[in-house]
């Protein structure tokens, strides 16, 4: 593999990890950057909405508005003002499969800091006059989203081809069952999956000597086992994929546009993710890229089309969008297909192969720059059992040849075996 290999092989190493697994099954990981002026404290769970059980759709993204209200040593608003006065800042994400929070402050106040994320994060008080007010601010949020047409279509697509699974559905939930939901409900969802091996603490960045043994000793020890009487603790279910196709009209919608959705390995099966990321970045990333220089540069008949991957747990998806004039949908769809279906035959070229090694390497290496990122890889990876070196998506890319991906991952992402969905807005009805 010539450049490509000797180029991605140059790196010496990323930051050393250190992996701890706490005697309640929580987990402890750190990422020494001792250069960093920084350190992010990043605590995962896996709490993301896929965890909801029926009546509860919404609850996961819900409680991570309500952690932010205050803890029941920690008023609202209490934990931000005492973050940013330490110099640092905060924030919080909730996903299907997860939900983390972080903060990122000098490394001199990172003891403090570990104190307010886990009193805040593991001692909610979810109050009830909070917990209305904070309720009104979700179902706003959902009723935002739903005013947003591109949302529209691609939660559109993802209840087509992914519904009854949890993949489906909305992470901000239902109106309905938002609205039936109370405190004890919540806490309830919160002492349920915010237990020792559902929870990872990642640090990343400049690390004080006794941040470890403050970590050891901090309340992330003292969470409960995990419940074996929760079958969702070992008993996920697979994804179920609908192939098809459909047409929907949408409100508002300025572009017209294809979307085409296929599933592929769960997260775990890190090398065949690799592979999809290549295979991706030669279908549709960048100008020189297979779909973009037929559809976009040669014949002009999209206005932007590209292709990712999307990594879940139970089962990730490979999505391509296209744009395009209303008019121009049918040709769109036909050229695609065209292109997908020739691609089982034609030769990836070496610079088409350097070029994918060369972009997914760099996404990777980009991540190791700043702490926050750091953290939240490793973080991510700990909670799911994967314990590895952060340079392993490096070592990924090199099992794979031209040959290979063409033969083992271009099948995969054919026409029949995709969901397609074709959006027209309502004016052009």
């Amino acid at each position: 593999m010539g450049l490509c290999h000797g180029t991605l092989t140059a790196i010496p190493s990323g930051p050393v990890l250190d992996h701890r697994t706490l005697r309640n099954g929580s987990s402890l990981v750190t990422a020494a950057i001792p250069d960093a002026a920084l350190t992010c404290l990043d605590f995962w769970c896996r709490g993301g909405s896929a965890w909801e059980k029926s009546g509860e759709e919404g609850v996961a993204h819900f409680l991570e508005h309500m952690v932010f209200k205050g803890s029941r040593s920690l008023g609202p608003g209490e934990f931000d003002r005492r973050i940013e006065a330490l110099g640092g800042s905060s924030n919080a994400a909730t996903g299907f499969d997860d939900v983390h929070y972080h903060v990122l402050v000098p490394t001199a106040e990172s003891n403090e800091a570990l104190d307010l994320l886990l009193d805040l994060v593991l001692d909610p008080a979810l109050e009830q006059d909070s917990f209305c007010m904070e309720r009104d601010v979700v179902l706003e949020e959902i009723a935002q989203y739903r005013d947003q047409p591109d949302d529209q279509v691609l939660q559109t697509l993802l209840e087509l081809c992914c519904a009854p699974h949890s993949y489906g559905r909305p992470i901000l939930g239902w109106e309905t069952s938002l609205r039936q939901m109370d405190p004890a409900g919540m806490r309830r969802y919160h002492h349920r999956r915010y237990r020792g091996a559902n929870c990872c603490l990642s640090v990343a960045g400049s690390i004080q000597e006794d941040l470890i043994s403050h970590a050891l000793s901090s309340p992330l020890a003292q969470l409960a086992l995990v419940e074996d009487c929760d079958p969702a603790a070992t008993n996920r279910s697979a994804l179920p994929f609908r192939q098809g196709r459909e047409c929907r009209r949408f409100a508002r919608l300025e572009a017209a546009r294809l979307l085409m959705v296929w599933p592929v390995a769960c997260a775990d099966d890190q090398l065949a993710i690799a592979g999809a990321d290549l295979i991706t970045t030669i279908l549709a990333e960048g100008r020189r890229s297979r779909l973009v220089q037929k559809l976009r540069e040669e014949l002009q008949i999209v206005e932007s089309i590209d292709m990712d991957v999307t990594t879940l747990e139970q089962g990730s998806l490979v999505m391509l969008e296209a744009c395009c004039p209303d008019d121009q949908l049918e040709r769109v769809e036909t050229e695609i297909q065209a292109e997908l279906q020739r691609s089982l035959s034609a030769e990836i070229t070496d610079e088409e192969f350097q070029r994918a090694m060369q972009l997914v390497g760099n996404g990777h290496r980009f991540s190791l720059e700043a702490p926050g990122a750091v953290a939240a890889s490793v973080g991510s990876q700990t909670l799911w059992g994967r314990h590895r070196d952060l340079l392993a998506p490096l070592q990924d890319l090199l099992q794979w040849e031209a040959s290979s991906l063409r033969d083992r991952v271009m099948p995969l992402l054919q026409p029949q075996r995709s969901f397609t969905l074709i959006a027209r807005s309502e004016d052009n009805s």
